[in-house]
Parts: C-alpha cells; structure tokens; sequence
C-alpha cells in the first residue's frame, strides 16, 4: 500500500474536526473522508500538554505510531488527525498501539464518540 500523505494546511484540520470523533487515554482521533482520496494523516499536540521537549517527544511517537499502523489499518482515502492528551507520553507503546488499532476499527464501523457540546460565544474568547 502507498504511504500516507502528511496534513499541512490549517483547513485540513479544521475539517476533519467535523467528523468522526474517536477518544482514548492517550489520544482523541478524528477521522473525516477527503476528496482526494488519498490516505492522510496529522498530528496536533496543545501547549496543555507540556513544553516543546514533550510535545516533540509525543509528536515523534505518533508519527512512528501512524506510519506503522495507517498503511494496513487506516481508512482509505481518509484524514486522520491524532491530537495528544495528557497521559499519552507516558503511555506505553504497544498500548498505544492496540488503542489506536481500537479506534481505527471503531471509527471504520462508523461509532464515534457522541459530539462535544458547543461552548456558549460569549465564554472562552473568540471561535475561530
């Protein structure tokens, strides 16, 4: 199987933030069918998580996680998004992985988890 591309454009990730939503310990993944039909992927780490030594760290795991797992597991022509939480960089790996293997599936059979509540526009500053 071809090797996944990599998202770059904030619109790219903006939009697979309307679709499937999947969560775990480790990791919330989002999965959203693209137009071009080729299999994507990208990785979002907040600075909640830690400083940039930790969010890299946790970046560089999921990278490695993706590329092993996407090309056999993931949904073609797909974007798929994994944004760190904060017990992910202390996760195991295999766990990690058995996790993410978990939320593929649940995802492909079309279970994502219920959509979070919108927040109230005058609380939180502006929406983008």
């Amino acid at each position: 199987m071809t090797k996944p591309q990599v998202l770059t454009r904030r619109a790219d990730f903006l939009s697979a933030n309307r679709g499937t939503r999947v969560a775990r310990p480790g990791f919330v993944l989002l999965i959203r069918a693209n137009e071009t039909g080729a299999q994507r992927f990208g990785i979002t780490v907040t600075k909640k998580i830690g400083n940039a030594v930790v969010r890299n760290r946790m970046k560089r795991r999921f990278r490695a996680l993706l590329r092993e797992i996407l090309p056999e597991a993931g949904l073609a022509g797909t974007d798929h998004v994994l944004i760190g939480r904060e017990g992910g960089i202390e996760r195991d790996f295999a766990l990690l992985r058995e996790e993410l293997l978990a939320a593929l599936a649940r995802a492909g059979a079309g279970k994502g988890d219920p959509p979070r509540k919108r927040r109230p526009e005058g609380k939180g500053g502006p929406r983008r």
